[in-house]
């Protein structure tokens, strides 16, 4: 009697495991690929590539290959237990063509591979030409912040060099100021002391013979 018990337990579980393994399956093959594959920002040596997955899908990560046009060699880029819908490409070179495929990662693995975008970075040349006269960027800003700090830091060391001008001529000017009567009073004390001696009115001078 023991036996049959112990088939019917294996069989069990020989059944319980295909249908795990068959729901795994299944889970794997609902992962859709990414959708709306879309390269935004594009400039000279980067772009942005986002894209949209749809609703309901268990994404954790996504996965980025990306590839020169006519060059074998790849750039895989790979990110997990994230939300995020687009991912910043980096360290490319002008004037060339990229293509990228975008996948979706799961607890159960990975999904198939977007549609491939191609597109291609500008020149440096056609990206300044581009730029309309209005468009700023963050580094002009922080030339002219420090353009604009430098001339204040100018502006204020003349102001304090006038001030302390300013000072020394009113403090000469006191100084000067305060000596003029000084200097009347000894030139009148000389004037007197050179001066010839008056003689009583009337008065003779005489010789002795």
């Amino acid at each position: 009697m023991a036996k049959p018990c112990l088939s019917a337990a294996a069989l069990l579980l020989l059944l319980l495991g295909s249908f795990l393994l068959a729901s795994s399956v299944k889970a794997d093959a609902v992962l859709s690929a990414p959708l709306n594959v879309t390269i935004r920002e594009l400039e000279v040596n980067s772009a942005l590539v986002t894209w949209e997955i749809l609703e309901g899908d268990p994404v954790i990560g996504f996965a980025i290959t990306q590839q020169k046009k006519d060059v074998r060699m790849l750039r895989f880029i790979q990110e997990v237990n994230t939300t995020t819908r687009s991912c910043a490409l980096w360290d490319l070179d002008e004037d060339t063509e990229y293509i990228v495929h975008v996948q979706s990662i799961s607890m159960g693995g990975s999904s198939p591979p977007s549609q491939p975008v191609l597109f291609r970075t500008p020149k440096e040349s056609e990206k300044m030409a581009s730029k309309s006269p209005d468009e700023v960027t963050m580094e002009e800003v922080g030339q002219a912040a420090q353009l604009r700090a430098g001339e204040l830091i100018i502006i204020v060391v003349v102001l304090v060099m006038w001030a302390g001008v300013i000072a020394l001529f009113c403090r000469q000017y006191d100084i000067i100021k305060d000596n003029e009567p000084n200097n009347n009073k000894d030139k009148a004390k000389n004037s007197s002391e050179c001066s010839t001696p008056e003689h009583p009115q009337g008065g003779l001078l005489r010789s002795n013979v």
